[in-house]
């Protein structure tokens, strides 16, 4: 019986969960749930002076955000550094590492001697095959592993394929320090050993690490787990992904207005794909995703495509849930103080009901609450510069006769609406165009708004009919 499937997320918290976390975790998610594995959490929170707690928080905030929960609880590498200390004296021990003497000044002149020659760095083994006591009294030592001298360590990657890397190339790496603590590949190899990871999803930057994690499993006798390296984000333009491009964390995403269904879909298809599915749900994606279908080429980063998928996800959501999810949204939005206050019981009815016409117009939540705020301002409405030319070019007691006509309204529905402004134009010899413009300016403040009468009967009849006046007074 084969062993259950674990993959896990190990990030750093030196910083925000970045977009390409957020996509490796997305990948080892869905794999484990394509083949009803767990995903585990492992915060690599071993360099001290970077790692902060403020930085664990917005990770995790951000994988609750975009729906990606873990199996347990987070482990805390730091916390298991006792561990790594074990196996490294067990490895000296076996004779599979050595303690290393050599002085700072002894590692210098190495480096200098090699670049010297136009050689990279090694370490030239000095350590070896000599003794604790040949060390000068009081000196420090690192663990070094006995790296293959010769050959080659092979690594079988689902993305990449079969690497090959020489062994002459690897050298007597450091697994633990002068100080005590632990490095990175010596920690990251016994964690996965003993979390039972049997499937490691990461960025390809960490393709080089496998060959050295290879050496430090086979020492200690350990099956690997299965790796698969995939391609890093760049930007539109090929180059290295950058904040400009949108290297940027979760919270930045979730301050712009994006949903994170959209951010899902967006990111799940930057360097995989089925078929010419654009769209996909979450049960889609788990049905469908294949790491072997994952590209070796960087993917590119695209706010425009990320814009028009969120657009769709805003125009699918139902309008109850949407308004439901901007006012939730509303304290990270740029726009959302424009509105905030304005969430009373009665505020998000109102909310709702303007949803049909607000959210084809908004491709961000930050966008839907700018275009939001016209409902809940007070007046005199402030006019943006183009609806103020609107008002101020119309004719003279144009917006006072559609006044005249609304009072007339018995019922305050769009059909009533549009029969009276429509038969209103048609007596006054104008084109409706010429007479919505302005009213929706006078109504909302801005050149640009959903429909007259979609307006007209969310504000309501005593608020219309104020504004419009506040505006007829203005000419």
């Amino acid at each position: 019986m084969s062993s259950p499937l674990v993959t896990r997320f190990a990030p750093s918290p030196t910083g925000y969960l970045h977009i390409g976390g957020a996509r490796t975790a997305l990948f080892n998610w869905l794999y484990a749930k394509r083949h009803g594995g767990t995903m585990l959490l492992r915060i690599e929170d071993t360099d001290r002076e970077r790692s902060t707690q403020a930085a664990v928080d917005a990770i995790l905030d951000g994988l609750y955000w975009l729906g990606l929960t873990w199996d347990g609880e987070p482990v805390s590498q730091f916390e298991r550094a006792p561990r790594h200390r074990d196996v490294a004296e067990a490895l000296v021990e076996a004779g599979k590492a050595y303690r290393c003497y050599a002085t700072p000044a002894e590692l210098d002149d190495m480096r200098e001697k090699a670049r010297a020659e136009g050689r990279p760095p090694r370490y030239d083994g000095r350590w070896r095959d000599r003794q604790a006591a040949d060390a000068p009294a009081g000196a420090l030592h690192a663990i070094r592993i006995k790296a293959p001298q010769s050959g080659e360590t092979v690594i079988e990657d689902a993305v990449q394929g079969v690497v090959r890397f020489p062994n002459a190339d690897l050298d007597d790496f450091i697994i633990l320090r002068s100080d005590g603590n632990p490095t990175y590949m010596l920690a990251v190899v016994v964690d996965d050993h003993d979390m039972g990871v049997t499937q490691i999803i990461r960025g390809d930057d960490h393709l080089t690490n496998a060959a050295r994690q290879q050496i430090i499993y086979d020492a200690m006798g350990w099956t690997a787990p299965k790796l698969a390296h995939i391609p890093l984000i760049h930007g539109p333009d090929g180059a290295k992904l950058s904040k400009r491009h949108g290297a940027l964390g979760i919270e930045a995403y979730r301050a712009m207005g994006y949903l994170p269904q959209a951010l899902r879909n967006y990111l799940v298809r930057l360097g995989w794909s089925h078929g010419d599915d654009e769209i996909m749900s979450l049960d889609d994606m788990i049905g469908w995703f294949d790491i072997r279908d994952v590209n070796k080429g960087a993917a590119r980063f695209d706010f425009a495509k990320l814009e028009a998928l969120n657009g769709h996800y805003m125009r699918a959501t139902d309008d109850a849930a949407l308004a439901e999810t901007l006012i939730d949204t509303l304290p990270h939005l740029p726009n959302g103080a424009l509105i905030a206050e304005a969430v009373t019981p009665a505020g998000r009815a109102i909310l709702e009901k303007a949803m049909p016409g607000l959210k084809p117009r908004a491709k961000t939540l930050d966008e839907l609450a700018g275009s939001a705020s016209y409902l809940f301002a007070a007046r005199p409405i402030a006019m943006d510069e183009k609806a103020a030319e609107l008002i101020n070019g119309a004719e003279p007691g144009m917006i006072a006769g559609a006044v005249l006509a609304l009072e007339a309204v018995s019922e305050w529905t769009v059909p009533a609406l549009e029969a009276a402004i429509r038969a209103h134009a048609e007596a006054a010899g104008l084109k409706l165009g010429k007479l919505a413009q302005p009213m929706r300016a006078a109504l909302t403040g801005k050149a640009a708004s959903p429909g007259l009468f979609d307006v007209l009967e969310v504000l309501g009849r005593e608020e219309s009919l104020a504004r419009l006046k506040d505006a007829a007074h203005t000419r």
